[in-house]
């Protein structure tokens, strides 16, 4: 018989497991290691069904591949291979030279789909990113949201198409040229929909996070929960065949075992890469500036391929605005903005006023490709009261810099989606909660952490408000109008020149030189120099190596002067960068 015989992992149930289809309740058989299994042949592709616990409510397959009613609603079978793929022998562009570029489907395009996104990968390829980054896509609930509450992590939500939308967005990308990872969220499960504590043991009250209980990485009936996420990773690598994933927030996985799961997670996928034949990356965030993370295995590390760094967006972000609420009292301007730029974490084993307390360890020698800077992501708009992204905050001239500094330094960088014209819309934290008291608890939450933070004047944006969501779209329209058409110019002009120039490919270490009284500092590596001048006033540079070393490549500005064939130094007006490459001969 065709088709599938449904199994689910249960420890929990006391008595029976069954297979709800229509009206019909089918007993399944008690299995080993808490798993039942129905009779073959029950799931076809398209087949609407859900699992009942010792005769209780109908709930949603805990790895449900697809949720067209939300998450409280019933599963559907899904066979991957009824989809066509036409990305035969595609492999993504190297990691080295690759530039990111962060996305939400839901706010992208005014649609809001995987369909709609796909008709602005033109624009994308036209800007020169390699690799497109999407925030989470899980099934969430109401409708919209940023996609960290889900319960269904296996099913693509199905507001914004379901499984064949992100099937077809991930070959039209790749049709483009352009590599997909996904944002996954192992550390957290959402409270709205979240079934998983009645089928077995997925969390555990021996540890705490900002979420409530913890995800049981090392308690009784860990290799399980360990399996479920695994085996989430492979359905997004094999069977959407995205390019790689980003880890939210690794640093709230609480795991005591021998073999961290990270550990495991990347041993596997890296088994699994073997199988595909071609590349995939693992991406974490974390805050713990722990260089392990990213260090390969047999160096003792956990083996994963890259990590953010806020640390060096803090530093460039404090250089540029001079704010110092929160977190960014730690950092200190372009003094900091030097060590990121050649050490990655600025605290890499230093006292941390904020943390009171030392906080991290140095990156040493690692290739600096491991590391991914930016000037501003999801989180450090969004949790701003008002969603400010950073061309809200700064001027023309400034966001130059900042562009040159992240496109043409040495980590891999991100842009978030609208940066690259100076968007001006914001990016609010929105939910679409349906329980009441749920939403109000988002909503006093969020007023509450906002109430002495990053400056907050008057109210609070609601998340619970559909304008929230609608004031955040994108408009694509801005492009056309000045000044955006000028830095949608720029940011095209430094990604060519980053694709254009092995020597500005992330990896080599570079050579870092400031002077924070002056304003100005230069990065040198594999024949490349980039010179900021982050001042008020004009600075006059000397360039290493001598006066015949070095040609103007690139510029923010036309006054920026040198280096002459006599002299060996550059002249920068204020907040200007230029980029000077070796002479050849």
């Amino acid at each position: 018989m065709s088709g599938a015989a449904p199994r689910v992992w249960a420890p929990n149930a006391k008595t029976r497991v069954d297979v709800v289809l229509d009206d019909r309740r089918v007993p399944m058989e008690r299995t080993d290691g808490g798993w039942w299994k129905g009779p073959a042949g029950t799931l076809q592709h398209g087949t609407d069904y859900a699992f009942s616990i010792d005769g209780g409510e109908p709930r949603p397959d805990p790895r449900s591949p697809w949720q067209p009613a939300g998450p409280h609603g019933r599963s559907r079978w899904l066979e991957h291979a009824k989809h066509t793929w036409r990305d035969g022998g595609w492999r993504p562009p190297s990691w080295e030279s690759a530039v990111l570029y962060e996305l939400h489907i839901g706010t992208f395009t005014p649609t809001g789909t995987f369909d709609g996104a796909i008709e602005r990968l033109d624009d994308l390829a036209r800007l020169g990113v390699t690799h497109l980054e999407l925030m989470p896509v899980g099934e969430f609930p109401g409708r919209v949201g940023w996609g960290y509450d889900g319960v269904d992590i296996y099913a693509p939500e199905h507001a914004y198409g379901g499984p064949e939308g992100l099937k077809r967005f991930v070959d039209a990308a790749h049709e483009r040229g352009l590599a997909v990872l996904l944002d996954v969220v192992y550390n957290h499960f959402g409270p709205d929909g979240n079934y998983l504590m009645e089928f077995g043991p997925y969390l555990t009250d021996r540890y705490h996070t900002p979420w409530g209980d913890a995800v049981n990485l090392d308690g009784p009936g860990s290799d399980h929960v360990r399996r479920f996420f695994i085996d989430n990773a492979f359905q997004w690598l094999r069977d959407y065949h995205m390019d790689g994933l980003r880890l939210d927030a690794v640093h709230t996985l609480i795991d005591t075992s021998a073999v961290p799961f990270l550990e495991q997670l990347a041993t596997e996928v890296d088994g699994l890469e073997a199988e595909l034949g071609r590349p995939v990356v693992i991406v974490a965030e974390s805050d713990q500036n722990d260089p392990r993370i990213v260090r390969p295995l047999d160096q003792h590390g956990l083996g994963l391929d890259a990590q953010w760094s806020d640390d060096f967006r803090h530093a460039l972000h404090v250089t540029l605005t001079g704010e110092q609420d929160g977190i960014h009292g730690d950092f200190t301007g372009i003094d900091d903005l030097c060590v990121a730029l050649r050490d990655v974490f600025v605290f890499g084993g230093k006292p941390s006023t904020f943390r009171k307390r030392e906080h991290g360890r140095p990156v040493g020698d690692l290739p600096r490709s491991r590391f991914v800077g930016f000037l501003q992501n999801h989180d450090q708009i969004g949790n701003r009261a008002y969603g400010e992204r950073s061309a809200n905050l700064l001027g023309r001239d400034a966001l130059k810099v900042a562009a040159a500094i992240v496109l043409l330094g040495p980590l891999v960088p991100l842009l978030f989606q609208g940066e690259e014209w100076g968007a001006q819309t914001p990016f609010l934290y929105f939910t679409d909660h349906q329980d009441p008291a749920l939403a109000a608890g988002v909503r006093e939450g969020r007023r509450r952490d906002f109430a002495a933070f990053l400056g907050a004047e008057g109210e609070v944006p609601d998340p619970q408000d559909r304008k929230s969501f609608e004031r955040s779209r994108l408009d694509w329209d801005e492009r056309g109008h000045a000044p955006h058409a000028e830095l949608l110019d720029w940011h095209r002009r430094l990604i060519g020149l980053r694709r254009e120039v092995p020597g500005l490919a992330a990896g080599p270490l570079p050579e870092v030189s400031c002077d924070p009284a002056a304003g100005w500092l230069t990065v040198e590596r594999s024949g490349t120099l980039l010179v900021a001048n982050l001042g008020d006033d004009a600075a006059s540079v000397n360039l290493p190596g001598g006066d015949q070393r070095w040609r103007l490549e690139l510029a923010s500005h036309e006054n920026i002067v040198g280096p002459s064939p006599t002299e060996g130094r550059v002249v920068l007006p204020p907040m200007t960068v230029a980029m000077l490459l070796e002479r050849s001969g």
